[in-house]
């Protein structure tokens, strides 16, 4: 009877289908990945998107009431055209980098502009901002009360602006719609230039969809429009100055803090999988078969392990101890001396005076064969050396 090692189909199948089933789910994934963000809606406070999370309405407003709004995506653009008759926008301040706050913040400290920041959080609001800290997003507050004397706020009224929360230490600062006792818009004048910045703890009253709701518009309408020039900054992340560091900001500066948390704790999760699948089971505990197997099936098998793992040594050895071990008690050697040379030797040359002792001890203790061909002559002299024995 012969045997094959080939894999049959449904073998194949079986071995493989976790990793079918794994290749399957990512596609699967990416797809849908691909189609919600084929849907997803494009231009996030965007002058020239009509999309509800775009800023269209407000910027043709503005154009109404004679101020031009221009869009710029790049740090440099947005410093150069700061200026005592222009607003300047920062639509997404945490997009920036360390080095283009303190950039922005020192180009603006000085230009007798306004600066209207929107919906910074605590890890950029203190550069762009000297003096203000930020509190976690207020999502119970949204539509506030200006509670202030700022007069764009006491006349736009009630307006959405919650979200954010802010204080600051800046003197002569103005906190309107406060949330929990802390503004969630903030007008800070500057120390010198007679500019100032605003601080903006959400940007509803930007957005398309949201513009006509309390007094969003008016609020809007003239923060933004209290110089005749609007300038439109959308942070990129393609912007040429965000590499530019100065040496004093690292990779690790530039990811978010949940990605060092999330890191870790794929990491522990990963310790503690290992040491879970790594877990000893105790000593091994011989069990009697089901069923009988014939001895040249086994013999068979382990065979073509020794093959598959090229290990002629353990192959020779087996051979070379069966074959002293039958030939010992044939002449006359006890089993316990059947693997010593100094034992089996002499009494094997005695018996087959035309075999020389060295001959004898390379072929039972020899080195290990070094191919397949040298193992198969072997095994072919080994069977011969027993027959003459036998004879004998």
């Amino acid at each position: 009877m012969t045997t094959s090692s080939a894999l049959t189909t449904r073998q194949l199948w079986t071995r493989t289908r976790g990793i079918a089933l794994a290749v399957v789910l990512v596609l699967v994934g990416a797809v849908a990945i691909a189609v919600v963000r084929s849907q997803t809606k494009h231009g996030d406070l965007d002058p020239r998107s009509a999309d509800p999370s775009g800023s269209r309405a407000v910027a043709e407003l503005l154009a109404d009431r004679g101020v031009g709004t221009r869009v710029v995506s790049t740090l440099d653009a947005a410093r150069a055209a700061t200026g005592p008759d222009t607003t300047l926008l920062v639509a997404v301040p945490d997009l920036l980098t360390h080095q283009q706050q303190i950039r922005i913040a020192a180009a603006t400290a000085s230009s007798g502009g306004r600066t209207v920041l929107v919906a910074p959080s605590s890890w950029s609001v203190g550069r762009l901002a000297p003096g203000v800290s930020a509190s976690p997003v207020n999502s119970v507050d949204t539509t506030l009360d200006p509670d202030c004397a700022l007069p764009e706020a006491r006349r736009a009224g009630s307006a959405e602006t919650g979200g954010i929360r802010y204080s600051t230490t800046a003197r002569d600062a103005e906190s309107c719609y406060p949330s929990e006792r802390r503004a969630t818009l903030l007008r800070v004048p500057a120390a010198s230039g007679g500019g100032d910045t605003v601080v903006l703890g959400a940007p509803d009253i930007l957005l398309n969809s949201r513009l006509d709701k309390q007094g969003n518009a008016s609020l809007a309408l003239q923060l933004l429009g209290s110089r005749p020039h609007l300038v439109w900054y959308l942070p990129s992340l393609a912007d040429s100055s965000a590499a530019d560091t100065d040496g004093r900001e690292s990779l690790f500066d530039l990811l978010p803090s949940g990605w060092l948390w999330a890191t870790l704790q794929l990491f522990a999760a990963a310790l503690v999988a290992a040491f879970w699948r790594g877990r000893r089971f105790g000593p091994l505990v011989p069990e009697r078969l089901p069923v009988a197997i014939r001895a040249s099936e086994t013999t068979e098998g382990r065979a073509r392990l020794y093959r598959k793992a090229d290990a002629r040594d353990r192959a020779a050895t087996g051979l070379r101890s069966t074959t002293r071990t039958r030939l010992a008690p044939l002449v006359g050697v006890p089993a316990a001396q059947a693997h010593t040379p100094e034992a089996l030797l002499p009494a094997l040359s005695a018996r087959l005076p035309d075999s020389g002792e060295q001959a004898l001890h390379s072929l039972l203790f020899g080195a290990p064969p070094r191919d397949d061909a040298a193992l198969i002559t072997l095994t072919d002299r080994l069977d011969a050396l027993e027959r003459e024995v036998r004879r004998s």
